[in-house]
């Protein structure tokens, strides 16, 4: 395939998620889906169904009164705009957007994997977190602000996503409907529902604002309010099933469990959790996997969540770490044999004891890896390991785990090039290709592919024009699209991706994914 038929290749599937109207419209009442659909309907939404089309006629006015118009103060800043990190920081420009068409930026964002390389994770949650303005054409109503947001909440980034919110205020109420939900997700729902009650553009519906009032203690105004919902045809069967046994759980002691939800949302899973029947988090998108980060839960729920969401970067490696060593494993076999790796592996370090650190390191960085953790394990104790003499095997994981920490540059400088692969990895952290020495294995695509895209190589030619045209972010996101495409087999892509981010500056992601698909992905 030509480097111009693989952009194109590209381009058009973006083109098709970017047309208007592509967005579904929810079934019961032209409610726009997010591109999530587990949000919670916890507030009404203002009705955006479309007009219905223009008639022949010109217009008549009915009467001589002066029409209604719709009013937005002019000194209001666009969401679009908001950020957790500025230029300086992020060493992203301010025109990161604005030189791209809005739907087009939103239909690259939705089309990123979920589950892809930690370096090309971290990008795309700097992307999403970053001060920029917002593209020339945007109308001010914030689309591509929410569809960061939904990016970050669909990978499980439920902090920054909350911090994002707060930034902008969950004011309007598509922003407070997600800000809701992470509430929900976290823990901290009793604050959500006070803000709920002092933000009057905030109108709940039903079931929220049953579910606000008993968590405010209120439980005779929540009764209530469910009784004047079922009146008024409010509440589907199922909700009134789900609330009633909420609210008077001793009523239905016996009864059959209710019946799987058509749709789980964050207010579903937090209101069957109270009634006893409790979903599995694992089951359901990665976002949802926070609940079980609540003290509340056990350990093992706890540990298999925050194992779910440090590999894909949502939260700290320190924090997976922190719960790895909370407690003494009950059991062995499975996650508990991984605890217990980490702890012994922890105790050693902590200890300065460089006989149990070699000892400990095999068993703990093998947990590791079929875990599918080695880079959060790498970036929280690689560090520590600098300096410290290991003998043998545990040079060479040691070795491995700097080139997958914060300081990969470093460590190859004295990484003994014994091995076609040592040369290679050492010649990509350093940004040296023509160090690398030739494979006896000439066959194998990737490596080649990894130093074509580190030599002299420009992007392709649609890539190039939008750099040239100031449209960066476009390009960033387009890249990592191509690198994607060459993780499952265009070499090619691979090759363009990594040369179109060392086209733009991004040197240091373009270093960390090569040596992250030689370390972990043709390790595994």
């Amino acid at each position: 395939m030509t480097r111009a038929a693989r952009l194109l290749l590209v381009t058009t599937a973006i083109a098709a998620l970017a047309q208007p109207g592509a967005a579904q419209q929810d079934a019961t009442g032209g409610e726009p889906l997010s591109a999530i659909d587990w949000l919670s309907r916890s507030v009404a939404l203002p009705d955006t169904t479309a007009p219905g089309p223009d008639t022949e006629e010109p217009p008549v006015a009915d009467s001589a009164a002066a029409p209604q118009v719709s009013v937005r103060p002019l000194d209001s800043a666009s969401p679009d705009s908001v950020g957790l990190v500025g230029p300086r920081v992020s060493g992203l420009p301010r025109h990161l957007w604005s030189a791209s068409e809005q739907d087009r930026l939103i239909a690259l964002i939705e089309a990123q994997p979920l589950d892809t390389l930690p370096a090309l994770e971290a990008l795309l949650q700097l992307l999403m977190v970053a001060e920029a303005d917002p593209p020339t054409d945007a109308d001010g109503r914030g689309a591509l602000f929410l569809a960061r947001i939904d990016r970050l909440l669909e990978m499980g980034a439920l902090d920054p996503a909350a911090e994002l919110l707060q930034e902008a205020g969950p004011d309007d109420p598509e922003r407070f409907r997600r800000w809701f939900d992470t509430a929900l997700l976290t823990g901290s729902e009793n604050a959500a529902c006070r803000a709920m009650r002092n933000k009057p553009a905030i109108a709940p519906t039903w079931p929220a604002r049953i579910f606000c009032l008993a968590r405010e203690g209120d439980w005779q105004a929540a009764a209530l309010t469910l009784n004047s919902a079922r009146a008024l045809a409010e509440v589907t069967d199922a909700e009134d099933a789900m609330l009633s046994r909420f609210l008077d759980p001793d009523l239905y002691e016996g009864e059959p469990p209710l019946e799987a939800p058509e749709r789980v949302t964050p207010l579903v899973y937090r209101l069957r959790e109270a009634v006893g029947e409790a979903m599995p988090a694992a089951s359901l998108p990665r976002a949802f996997s926070h609940a079980d980060l609540r003290p509340t839960k056990a350990w093992r729920a706890q540990i298999e969540a925050a194992e779910r969401l440090a590999r894909h970067g949502a939260i700290e490696p320190a924090r997976l770490f922190g719960i790895y060593t909370a407690r003494v494993p009950a059991a062995s076999g499975g996650l508990w044999d991984r605890a217990a790796a980490i702890q012994g592996f922890d105790t050693a370090l902590r200890a300065g004891d460089t006989g149990k650190v070699a000892q400990t390191l095999p068993p703990a960085w093998e947990a590791m890896h079929d875990a599918r953790l080695q880079s959060a394990f790498a970036q929280h104790y690689g560090p520590d390991l600098v300096g410290v003499d290991l003998p043998g095997k545990t040079t060479r994981i040691a070795q491995e785990m700097a080139l997958l920490g914060p300081d990969y540059e470093a460590a190859a400088q004295p990484l003994e090039a014994a091995t076609p692969r040592d040369a290679l990895l050492s010649a990509l952290a350093r940004g040296v290709p023509e160090d690398a020495r030739p494979d006896p294995a000439p066959d194998d695509p990737i490596p080649l592919a990894l130093l074509d895209g580190f030599s002299d190589r420009s992007p392709p030619a649609g890539l190039s024009t939008m750099i040239d045209e100031g449209r960066l972010g476009e390009a960033i996101l387009t890249a990592t699209l191509l690198i994607e495409q060459g993780r499952t087999g265009d070499t090619g892509a691979l090759a363009d991706g990594l040369a179109t981010l060392r086209a733009v500056g991004m040197e240091d992601t373009a270093r960390r994914v090569a040596l992250q698909l030689l370390l972990l992905e043709r390790s595994s």
